[in-house]
């Protein structure tokens, strides 16, 4: 009688396979400009929540207010999402009287 060898991966759908290849998308956490918020806010904020230094904070504002935008993070969908909501609730630029709430982000993916 012949005997069967099992051989790991044998049989399985090639769908699978390919699932576990695919890398996890990214997706980047996109920092808009406004008017209502000064240049050290930016920097304070990318500072105390995503560990950004201050002098890569400057190049972040120095792009947001020339470009509109700029890209402060780039992961998973989930922790994206959350340092989006990170920079919707880090609340109104103290200096600026016309502030009245935080800055504006986006969640889009990563080229």
């Amino acid at each position: 009688m012949p005997s069967v060898i099992a051989v790991p991966g044998v049989g399985l759908p090639e769908t699978k396979q390919q699932d576990r290849d695919r890398p996890t998308p990214l997706y980047n956490v996109v920092l808009l400009n406004d008017d209502d918020h000064t240049d050290l806010y930016v920097i304070e904020m990318l500072e105390k929540l995503f560990a950004i230094p201050a002098s890569d904070g400057w190049n972040h504002v120095m792009e947001v207010d020339s470009t509109g935008r700029t890209v402060v993070l780039t992961c998973e969908l989930a922790q994206a999402e959350f340092g989006r909501d990170q920079i919707h609730g880090y609340g109104a630029d103290w200096r600026m009287p016309v502030s009245k709430g935080s800055m504006s982000a986006i969640v889009e993916p990563a080229p």
